[in-house]
């Protein structure tokens, strides 16, 4: 669960815009952080106090409490070194916090990213390429030449939103004679989809242990596991050649995909060794529009005990990722006559969903006038959105108390992470919301960016 096992939460969309991330690579959290938006510069205040909350939330949830000591003693000496004055940029401040914290750390995950002032480089230190169009991370399914099927995925949200996706995805693709899953624009997500997908390959009927993540209790030095077990799916892979795409920009629920199928022997990994994040966490709110992701847990493979922390997803066939899905097809006996899915597609069998889910609408509406209220319906979230929601409720209600009354909802589109987007106008102001529901209806995750005041 980029963080995003969520480095960056499973795509920037999620992480940034929303203002909700999910765990990337560990036990599935949820944090929502509805902020009115940066200051346009950082004072020495503003800079003390967003670096003693991250020292203190390191201190309290970062998974190794040594390290997380260690880093937040680096963050409070340099500020009183005045090492950070001066710093008046808060993506620029961001940044530097982030260097300081991976210094002593080692963890792509620990990250701060200034909400608003756009999306934070990915895994690889590059700026993230606008995310495909993608339904429960699924972004296309096709059927090469030779009865090769070809699956995208380059996300995991939740189960409770991914599931209906990717069965339908991999229930077109029965008749493959052989799989082909990329995953190298793959940036994270939640671990509980993570398995369901390697559930197709399973074989036979028990269920098998998958992974284990083991998380820290906050504010002590104790830990809790949660186990993840393959699950019964609507049709079986199993036994079938199957090859996962990697590269350098394939992070936490990305990797540990490719890292499941490879330990457990049911593919082979072709491209390149992927980022290097296995720790989940999610994003904490700093001060003055500042955000930390914290890792406050860690993976443990119940066959390796270990994990790709640091070190990637070593490919069994190394190759640059460009030329993976080439190789990949080489080693399939099939001669491709080009290296895009749209020269070799023999027929396009999935189409991400482009119309808003039945009761989004009426959900947000429904959500403001809680919010504003005080009073959020806890019964219509699923448990783990429902704990962060009350957790933030007086940052809800200043918030939507202080936006009036709806005057207009407009569909936008199907985010890249499965939820839908809305542009909504209130009285005072205007929010995007990306929201998903579950198939009974209850709010499975959402999330809102405030739009700037038309001049």
């Amino acid at each position: 669960m980029h963080h995003n096992h969520l480095g960056e939460p499973m795509n920037h969309y999620t992480s940034v815009l929303c203002k909700l991330v999910f765990a990337l690579g560990g036990a599935f959290t949820a944090t929502v952080s509805y902020a009115q938006g940066p200051p346009l510069t950082l004072d020495e205040a503003a800079r003390r106090s967003a670096v003693e909350a991250a020292a203190r939330l390191l201190r309290e949830r970062y998974v190794f409490p040594e390290v997380g000591n260690r880093a937040a003693q680096a963050i409070e000496s340099a500020l009183g070194a005045g090492t950070y004055d001066g710093i008046e940029q808060p993506s620029a401040f961001a940044q530097r916090l982030t260097e300081d914290l991976q210094g002593v750390a080692k963890d792509k995950h620990l990250r701060v990213s200034a909400l608003g002032a756009g999306p934070p480089v990915g895994p690889d230190g590059q700026p993230p390429r606008p995310p495909p169009r993608a339904d429960g991370g699924v972004t296309r399914v096709d059927m090469l030449g030779d009865r090769v099927g070809y699956i995208e995925v380059v996300g995991f949200p939740p189960e409770i939103v991914a599931k209906e996706p990717i069965d339908r995805a991999m229930s077109a693709l029965k008749d493959a004679r052989a799989l082909i899953i990329d995953v190298r624009r793959n940036g994270g997500g939640a671990p509980d989809s993570v398995t369901h997908l390697v559930s197709y390959f399973v074989k036979g009927d028990a269920s098998v242990h998958v992974n284990t993540f083991i998380n820290r209790n906050p504010g002590t030095e104790t830990f809790n596991s949660q186990k993840f077990w393959s699950d019964s799916v609507p049709v079986s892979l199993a036994g079938k050649p199957v090859y996962v795409l990697t590269s350098g920009f394939t992070f936490s629920g990305g990797e540990e995909f490719a890292y499941d199928m490879q330990v457990l022997g049911l593919g082979e990994i072709v491209g390149e060794t992927t980022g290097g994040g296995a720790n989940p966490g999610g994003m904490m709110p700093l001060a003055a529009g500042l955000a930390m992701f914290v890792p406050g847990g860690r993976a443990e493979n119940p066959i390796t005990k270990t994990n790709w922390e640091g070190v990637g997803v070593k490919p069994d066939i190394a190759a640059p990722s460009a030329d993976a899905l080439k190789v990949a097809l080489e080693r399939l006996s099939v001669s491709p006559a080009g290296a895009d899915v749209d020269t070799l597609s023999v027929a396009s069998l999935f189409a991400p969903r482009t119309t808003a889910q039945p009761g989004t609408e009426a959900a947000v509406r429904r959500m403001s006038e809680e919010n504003a209220r005080g009073e959020p319906n806890y019964d219509l979230m699923v448990p783990q959105f429902a704990e962060a929601a009350r957790n933030q409720l007086p940052r809800l209600k200043e918030m939507f108390s202080s936006l009036g009354p709806i005057e207009s909802v407009k569909f936008i589109e199907v985010g890249p992470a499965g939820g839908d987007v809305y542009e909504v106008h209130y009285a005072n102001g205007a929010i995007r919301w990306m929201i998903a529901l579950t198939p009974d209806g209850k709010t499975a995750m959402a999330g809102v960016q405030p739009l700037p005041r038309q001049p």
